[in-house]
């Protein structure tokens, strides 16, 4: 399943570090490894690791590739924390019910 693949690729914090920076806009390789403290060669290797998981792509633009996250690859995971948000929901609601019959 796609989301086991993202939790475990978004478990090691420079990867995590790295999607928090492309949030905000999308970016190439030197700017991202400006900003975190590794080595350009390291930030290459975590992103080739994001790519595989399915939550960047690239494009290319002259001599660079451009990082940005990949929306489509996010939806399994977002899909996956959902569900535990509905089912918190619905445990919610039950409890609610029995205890609005329990009232006098």
């Amino acid at each position: 399943m796609a989301y086991q693949r993202a939790i475990q690729t978004l478990g090691v914090p420079t990867r995590l570090s790295i999607l928090e920076h492309l949030r905000g806009r999308p970016m190439p390789v030197g700017e991202l490894a400006r900003r975190l403290p590794v080595s350009r060669p390291a930030v290459s290797q975590h992103l080739k690791v994001l790519k595989q998981a399915g939550l960047i792509k690239d494009r290319r633009v002259g001599n660079q590739r451009i990082y940005a996250i990949d929306p489509v690859g996010l939806a399994e995971l977002r899909n996956y924390v959902e569900s535990f948000w509905a089912a918190a929901l619905n445990e919610l609601k039950a409890v609610a019910e029995t205890e609005g019959r329990k009232a006098p």
